[in-house]
């Protein structure tokens, strides 16, 4: 594999509706197809040893779908998490979810507390962070309350508020901003997927619907990060002269942990 591995990967998984339709399918056929190729993708992560993965799974806006077709994802996703709870185990991948969980149904929300629960390991391979029921302004819109109500009640200032704190205060800020976005079947869109998170993210859009995307696939993608040259705002010039310590366009400054616009 060429290059230099990513240690966060994000997947836009589309075209499970358009790969079964292609085959005279329904669009359950498709889904269920799609929910392989996450066993495989996620198995092959902790071979190469990419140690976290956010998949997005359902967006707020597939509320929107007709009524039997959610359904039918709620309950693929139940059947789908009681039955990789063992290889999760097996192969020391901790699952973890982000998104305005609580729209789930009662019983989504019972078996993927109890999979995150029972996969809670110190030290994993991976973290498979999925994110369900998610929205991207939502989540921004979710962090600033938190934020507004800590101003409410006296224990934050505005002036102390910081692009760290907010991260802080997002779904997941254990998970690192990924360093590849993947999106399948050939749509050039983001769909209010991390928002915040991709700010310096490698894209990668491939014309491969999710459940034709296998491990040969996804060794491409990475392939093409590998040969990707990250300088975050900087020139190659000075990504040479030495590291850059902070997140993207930020360098600590020299007696202090706090980050500091880079004069560019």
């Amino acid at each position: 594999m060429d290059g230099h591995l990513p240690k966060s990967v994000a997947i836009i998984m589309d075209g499970n509706g358009r790969w079964a339709q292609a085959r005279g399918y329904g669009r359950t056929r498709g889904h269920r197809e799609g929910a392989k190729r996450v066993d495989e993708i996620v198995t092959e992560c902790c071979e190469l040893g990419i140690p976290y993965l956010t998949l997005y799974a359902f967006s707020t806006e597939n509320w929107g779908r007709p009524p039997y077709e959610v359904s039918m994802l709620m309950r693929l996703l139940v059947q789908h998490l009681r039955t990789m709870d063992k290889k999760l185990i097996r192969n020391r991948v901790r699952l973890l979810a982000q998104g305005s969980l609580e729209r789930l149904p009662y019983f989504a929300r019972v078996e993927l507390k109890r999979v995150m629960r029972t996969t809670a390991i110190p030290e994993p391979k991976c973290h498979l962070n999925l994110s369900l029921s998610y929205g991207a302004r939502q989540e921004l819109v979710d962090a600033a309350r938190r934020l507004a109500e800590k101003v409410r009640d006296g224990e934050l200032d505005p002036e102390q508020i910081t692009e760290g704190m907010l991260r802080d205060h997002l779904y997941q800020p254990m998970v690192p901003d990924p360093d590849l976005v993947i999106r399948t079947a050939g749509e050039f869109r983001m769909s209010n997927f991390l928002l915040w998170q991709i700010a310096y993210s490698e894209l990668y859009v491939t014309d491969t619907v999710w459940p034709d995307f296998g491990v040969e696939a996804f060794h491409q993608a990475l392939d093409a990060f590998g040969r990707r040259e990250r300088r975050y705002g900087l020139t190659s010039q000075q990504q040479c002269l030495g590291p850059v310590y902070a997140r993207a366009g930020f360098v600590r400054s020299a007696d202090s942990t706090a980050r500091t616009p880079l004069e560019l």
